[in-house]
């Protein structure tokens, strides 16, 4: 059974892409028809890459590994702050840290000033320094807890990303690219699908699609969750160390001849199963959007 349905997607206004002349070839297979001057969305195969997308994703959390949620558009930033905490996976919704995944060190040492901070707050060190200095520290904990108080217990590279908008968020899909960990993604008519592994074609700009879609795919986090929580109590009980997980490799996805050169040591692999893609005509290769500067 589905985990979603195309009434409900229909319903929410998943099936609106973008203007015609905004399009990205690339979405041919995806797109149904055009009316009006817009493309309308084949919501069929939405409902068929849902489930393939939440299937992986509930392997991935029964393995025990971490996804990190991305969105930072305000259509979607609370619904994804409110999605993401309730299966207790890491998200961003503030701006990208530029390197947070390339250069992962230096964003846990930011996440430690954070801690180190509240230490010395709660010890009385700093109730010895002027009221300027204290406060000048105390905006720069509220900074630090704005942009990364979210991704705090995120000790280790994700596993998987999900992002909403793959355009405005070009910078975090470069990345797991680049680390070879696989992104899950809801991509617009005007979007290239050929950097994402688990492509989730729907209108990225409806909040209503939105959370439609990230209940289905929550949800399967979840399931997967309490399976491996009930696998480590029979585990137990028969006196059993806990099972490593089968290891599956990621589905294959077109490269890019510059994506290849660029290409970096692996992440860990990642227990996902591939999705069957369908040809698509290649699209112009958008130009790379400036990274940010490393979080302090």
């Amino acid at each position: 059974m589905s985990r979603t349905t195309f009434d409900a997607l229909l319903e929410a206004g998943a099936h609106f892409g973008h203007l015609k002349r905004r399009w990205n070839p690339a979405m041919a297979p995806y797109i149904f028809m055009e009316r009006n001057g817009i493309h309308i969305i084949d919501l069929h195969k939405t409902v068929a890459k849902i489930d393939q997308a939440a299937d992986a994703l509930k392997q991935i959390a029964k393995s025990g590994k971490r996804i990190l949620f991305v969105a930072t558009k305000k259509q979607a930033k609370e619904l994804v702050a409110e999605k993401a905490t309730s299966v207790n996976m890491p998200y961003v919704i503030e701006r990208w840290p530029g390197g947070m995944l390339t250069n992962f060190p230096t964003i846990r040492k930011a996440v430690k000033k954070m801690a180190t901070i509240d230490k010395l707050l709660s010890d009385g060190t700093y109730d010895k320094l002027s009221k300027r200095e204290n406060l000048q520290i105390r905006r720069k904990r509220e900074k630090l807890e704005k942009n990364l108080g979210s991704i705090a217990d995120l000790t280790r590279l994700p596993s998987a990303l999900f992002v909403v908008d793959v355009m405005k968020e070009n910078i975090a899909v470069r990345e797991a690219n680049r680390l070879g960990i696989p992104v899950f993604a809801i991509v617009d008519t005007n979007s290239d699908p050929n950097n994402i592994d688990f492509v989730i074609p729907a209108n990225d700009d409806a909040p209503k699609a939105i959370e439609l879609i990230l209940d289905a795919c929550c949800a399967a986090i979840n399931e997967g969750i309490e399976e491996r929580k009930a696998e480590k109590i029979d585990m137990e009980a028969a006196g059993e160390g806990e099972e490593i997980p089968e290891k599956v490799e990621k589905p294959a996805r077109k490269r890019t001849p510059k994506a290849k050169k660029e290409e970096a040591p692996a992440a860990e692999e990642v227990a996902v199963e591939a999705p069957a893609e369908e040809a698509a005509p290649a699209a112009e290769e958008a130009a790379p959007a400036e990274e940010a500067p490393a979080a302090e």
